[in-house]
């Protein structure tokens, strides 16, 4: 059913400074920008997926929509948007799952510096079915264009984004059983939790659980999207390009053979990891 992870969208108050903050993170160009649905919106499309940022314009329902959610949650990681093949038989099996997909759109994009036109078929599940993400499912009939590369040592593509639980079975459930994805991972600490990988095209959802004293409320409390973690080839290069911006010492990975880093601010509210993976090359 589902072939990777389109894109994730991360709402801004700022569109401006959101693209040039993740403009100077991905050493990468915007590759789309568009305004419409109450909304401007910038992506960014990277090896295997894409990050939209989205801001509200005007003042139409839509935009109040997307106002109301920068109340309620603030700037951050919003949704996610899963690619499939056939939208229609995403549907069919959505309703089947009972994940109460909402009938499929069919949505057009036009690229305010190119003129350039994208369209993809879509359908959303709702969000108490999908235990508090905002999830997307689309169908595309074109491939987006890639962000180019303005430096070295740019990022290279997403590694996984994450996802955190309160009820680590129902999440297990969701992740794997309905949305059919490939658990890689699965593994528990005392100190740490459990954790949590599916296999999502070339890349990873983690859901993690953090361990502590469990009742009802707190495992009927909803999921929430917690931050990305992006490859690089050359951490020790990327690292200094992005010195000025404030990032953490390198450290080694949890997976053998890694190094990571964190990236302190520029962007725009969104938990932030960049890792090498073993054997990784200069850019």
């Amino acid at each position: 059913m589902i072939t990777g992870l389109d894109h994730v969208v991360v709402l801004t108050s700022d569109i401006a400074a959101a693209s040039a903050a993740y403009e100077a993170l991905f050493a990468r160009a915007p590759a789309w920008r568009n305004s419409g649905d109450g909304a401007d919106r910038v992506l960014f499309t990277l090896d295997n997926t894409t990050l939209e940022l989205m801001a509200p314009r005007g003042d139409d329902d839509a935009a109040q929509r997307v106002r109301s959610a920068l109340v309620t949650q603030g700037e951050g990681l919003a949704s996610l948007c899963f690619r499939t093949s056939d939208i229609a038989r995403t549907h069919r099996r959505l309703e089947r799952l009972t994940l109460k997909p909402e009938p499929v759109a069919e949505v057009e994009s036009r690229d305010e510096t190119s003129g350039a036109t994208l369209s993809w078929k879509r359908t959303r599940a709702a969000t108490d079915a999908t235990r508090g993400v905002r999830m997307f499912f689309l169908e595309r009939a074109q491939e987006r264009p890639l962000s180019v590369r303005t430096t070295p040592a740019s990022i290279t593509a997403m590694d996984h984004v994450v996802v955190s639980t309160a009820d680590s079975e129902r999440a297990a459930a969701l992740y794997g059983a309905r949305l059919g994805l490939d658990m890689a991972l699965d593994r528990s600490h005392p100190e740490w939790g459990r954790l949590m990988f599916f296999r999502c095209g070339d890349l990873v959802v983690e859901v993690t659980h953090r361990p502590g004293k469990e009742n009802k409320a707190e495992t009927d409390a909803p999921d929430r999207l917690r931050g990305i973690c992006w490859r690089v080839t050359d951490i020790d290069a990327t690292r200094a390009r992005l010195v000025a911006a404030g990032v953490s010492e390198i450290r080694t990975g949890r997976k053998p053979g890694t190094r990571v880093m964190t990236v302190r601010n520029g962007t725009c509210g969104v938990p932030t990891l960049l890792v090498q993976p073993s054997q990784g090359k200069p850019d």
